[in-house]
């Protein structure tokens, strides 16, 4: 039965007048942090709270990121020449965007500061001996159901190009074995929406968390955690503002020879509105005005905007090495080059299946640090100042985008035209 129009009204009022997750997170984080003096002993029951959310999370966003993927390979109407040329520009930028992460992370040590010790945490981490060939031997699966009961990603991941690439070739087969694998995509189309929808009520449950985490830290260990994350902030912004105002400005530079102030013009309302909506993929249509007025092919801008979506993420991915690292030192680990290495290459796998997922980078960053086997409980304790963070990430994401489509369009009008896509 259809709602009375004047019931569809309320619904939509209800809807506006909802808070914004930001400030849920803010109330929630104050909450906590007046009732922390009174818990007590039972600071670490409710700090448990915390826990069971990321494990909600962890459930959902592993199938997520399998039929992201999936899907992505599977409706990708990218040419061979084409998907060469975007693959190597975005491995190129999110590289750099992961040296310049990992390498404040280092010399800053912003999680040191914080003063969290997780010692069991720690203790096991530690106890283990890093061995290349055993981690490469762990990344193929026995079976199909261990990936994703035991959440490990790169592993999901592997499966679903496989999943991915086997579909495509039977939409190539006879016309009976194209109809079939049209609607296997639609099936997975649809079970990614309902992924999503899930993914959505679990992310309701956020500021719940944040209450938890935050009344257990400032219980055991008062506020100098939450002063701490300001260094955390401010790093992180720096880094981002790095990555935007030197790697892709020599990109517009040195390659697509167009002037920075024609640049800046053209790129100001797509920043403006990824900061105000928090959102590359709300920003979308502007990015794609703005790509028009550059000058930049349609063709090149649907691949580089659109189509690499999953590919190009290098706010996400520079934020991710930055918060992985930054965990390990709040717990006392100690990350040698070659698990760093490892973190970075979990952050690139984590980041392609979560593109345009509200809270993206927060659910690719708990499945990062579930893959090295890092405290997950600080989390929702990063979310508290997330919100800002999460703004600098947007703004790279589509400065990310706009300069994919623009170096892509250089490359294919100096190539050869039969890579057009």
């Amino acid at each position: 039965m259809n709602p009375e129009p004047h019931e569809q009204k309320d619904s939509k009022d209800a809807k506006r007048k909802s808070l914004p997750m930001t400030a849920k997170i803010l109330i929630a984080m104050g909450l906590g942090a007046i009732v922390a003096p009174l818990l007590g002993p039972s600071a670490a029951y409710v700090g448990s709270l915390g826990t069971i959310v990321i494990q909600l999370i962890k459930a959902v966003a592993t199938p997520l990121v399998f039929l992201a993927v999936a899907r992505a390979i599977a409706t990708s109407n990218v040419r061979g020449g084409s998907f060469l040329r975007v693959f190597a520009i975005a491995t190129i930028n999110v590289s750099v965007a992961l040296a310049i992460g990992l390498a404040l992370s280092n010399l800053v040590e912003p999680g040191a500061r914080l003063n969290l010790i997780y010692d069991e945490k720690t203790q096991a981490f530690e106890e283990q001996r890093f061995d290349w060939t055993a981690t490469l031997k762990s990344f193929v699966p026995h079976n199909i159901v261990t990936p994703f009961a035991d959440n490990s990603i790169f592993s999901v991941v592997l499966l679903a190009l496989l999943f991915g690439f086997a579909l495509r070739a039977l939409s190539s087969e006879d016309t009976e074995a194209s109809s079939r694998a049209r609607a296997i995509q639609e099936g997975i189309s649809g079970l990614y929406r309902m992924t999503e929808i899930i993914l959505g009520w679990v992310l309701h449950l956020i500021p719940f968390a944040v209450f938890a985490v935050v009344a257990k830290t400032v219980a055991e260990h008062g506020f100098a955690p939450l002063r701490g994350l300001l260094l955390y902030v401010v790093v992180g912004l720096c880094g981002l503002a790095f990555h935007a105002l030197v790697t892709y400005q020599l990109w517009i530079v040195l390659y697509a020879k167009i002037p920075l102030r024609r640049f800046w013009s053209a790129a100001k309302e797509p920043v403006a509105v990824a900061f105000g909506s928090n959102s590359s993929l709300a920003t979308l249509p502007v990015t794609l005005r703005a790509l028009d007025r550059l000058g930049v092919s349609r063709s090149s801008s649907a691949v580089g905007a659109c189509v690499a979506t999953n590919l190009n993420n290098d706010g996400i991915v520079l934020y991710e090495g930055m918060a992985a690292l930054l965990v390990a030192q709040a717990a006392g680990i100690d990350l040698p080059l070659a698990q760093q290495l490892l973190v970075s290459l979990f952050c690139i796998v984590a980041a392609m299946g979560v593109a345009g997922v509200p809270e993206a980078g927060f659910i690719s960053l708990a499945l990062v640090l579930n893959a090295m086997n890092l405290p997950l409980e600080l989390l929702p304790l990063l979310l508290t100042v997330d919100w800002l963070v999460a703004r600098g990430r947007s703004v790279v994401n589509v400065l990310s985008d706009m300069v994919l489509s623009i170096v892509l369009d250089q490359s294919l009008k100096r190539g050869a035209p039969n890579d057009v896509p």
